[in-house]
């Protein structure tokens, strides 16, 4: 039997469902897949090239993949055969240099969600949070640095301008820029301080298991919290709020990708398990029950009608669809460390918008003028 290796990150909807499908295709197919974990953190942060020299498998996020390139870390994938089932960008995202580096195995973008028992009133615009009676949103948002600044590039999308950069000299324009961080600094003020320090799972957490907050209006999605049981209460999602003048909901895409490495020495094993986790038939069977997030578009769209899961995946399917896909070039992960050091002081220490936007483009003309 041939003994792979994988690591992927730590939480149910990561490593439940790669365990429970390695399982069944180790029965099946007589090839052993084993699994280990690693923080939310260090899958944006760690190292591909690292990672390849220890596993076979990789579950990745796509802004690495013009480092993948760059590098030559990960196996240069045949395409996907089935162009249907990217759903809102997912499978292209992998793609760099006509290059497919992964292939799209959990789908994932900025949503809103909230918890439908509490009945309490859900925000149409982001306007409505600059409104004297925004509180009634009883709104809780996860503003960890990461996701804060990942919800001010949904903003500017939502405002048409997804090209980003926006020139060799900003990263935004100083308009774009404004209104994007005076939504956030409002949503900031109707919450609790440690919002600074919460990232989406820490806000799905509260959501389920108090009533002290009724909706987060842009967060990455689990569907796991949409499930009966999973936790006390089950949360429910809602398309992203509308930028003012806009029709179109752009939250910024997730999810993972399964890439292989390339020093596998097991190339063709490898590559048939990536091609088999990833269909439609596993992605809406196994890999479904065991707490996954597929990928698969054909697979949101069956299980819109189906009562258990439906909050999640009929709630999210419209924002997840107009997903946009944030920069995958190299320089693009060092910029987005460095703006994540100076994101806590823009909310703590009362940043003037233009000095915030002033720094945040002193950062970006440094890593993109040295790539």
């Amino acid at each position: 039997m041939h003994q792979l290796s994988g690591i992927t990150w730590d939480h149910p909807r990561g490593y439940d469902p790669v365990v429970g499908c390695s399982a069944r295709y180790r029965d099946e197919v007589g090839v052993s897949v084993s699994w280990n974990k690693r923080s939310l953190q260090a899958f944006a942060d760690a190292s591909i090239v690292a990672l390849a020299e220890e596993y076979d498998f990789i579950v990745l996020d796509h802004p690495h993949v013009g480092q993948i390139a760059e590098t030559g870390a990960l196996l240069p994938l045949p395409a996907p055969t089935d162009t249907s089932a990217s759903l809102g960008g997912s499978a292209e995202s992998y793609f760099w240099d006509e290059t497919c580096w992964a292939y799209a195995l959990d789908a994932a973008c900025q949503m809103a969600a909230y918890r439908p028992d509490l009945g309490a009133p859900l925000p149409k615009t982001w306007d409505d949070f600059l409104n004297y009676d925004a509180a009634n949103f009883r709104a809780l948002t996860p503003l960890l640095p990461v996701d804060a600044l990942d919800m001010m590039m949904t903003l500017v999308a939502g405002r048409g301008a997804e090209n980003l950069p926006h020139s060799a000299e900003h990263f935004v324009s100083a308009d774009d820029g404004h209104y994007a961080l005076s939504i956030l600094r409002a949503l900031y003020n109707l919450g609790p301080d440690e919002q600074v320090d919460m990232n989406p799972i820490k806000v799905l957490e509260m959501l389920s298991t108090t009533d002290d907050f009724a909706c987060s209006p842009c967060l990455f999605g689990y569907v796991n919290y949409a499930r009966p049981g999973f936790r006390p209460n089950q949360i429910a999602y809602f398309d992203l709020p509308l930028c003012a003048g806009h029709k179109t909901p752009r939250g910024i895409l997730g999810g993972a990708g399964i890439g292989i490495s390339a020093s596998t020495k097991h190339p063709e094993e490898a590559i048939a398990f990536a091609k088999w986790i990833t269909s439609q038939p596993v992605q809406s069977g196994i890999y479904l029950d065991t707490n996954g997030q597929p990928a698969n578009r054909h697979t949101w769209i069956e299980q819109a009608s189906n009562g258990d899961v439906a909050g999640f995946f009929k709630g999210g399917f419209h924002t997840i669809a107009n997903a946009w896909t944030r920069p995958r070039d190299p320089w693009f992960l060092g910029f987005v460390d460095d703006a994540c050091e100076i994101m806590p002081d823009f909310f703590r220490k009362s940043i003037p918008t233009e000095d915030f936007l002033a720094s945040l483009d002193t950062l970006y003309r440094h890593h993109f003028r040295s790539a």
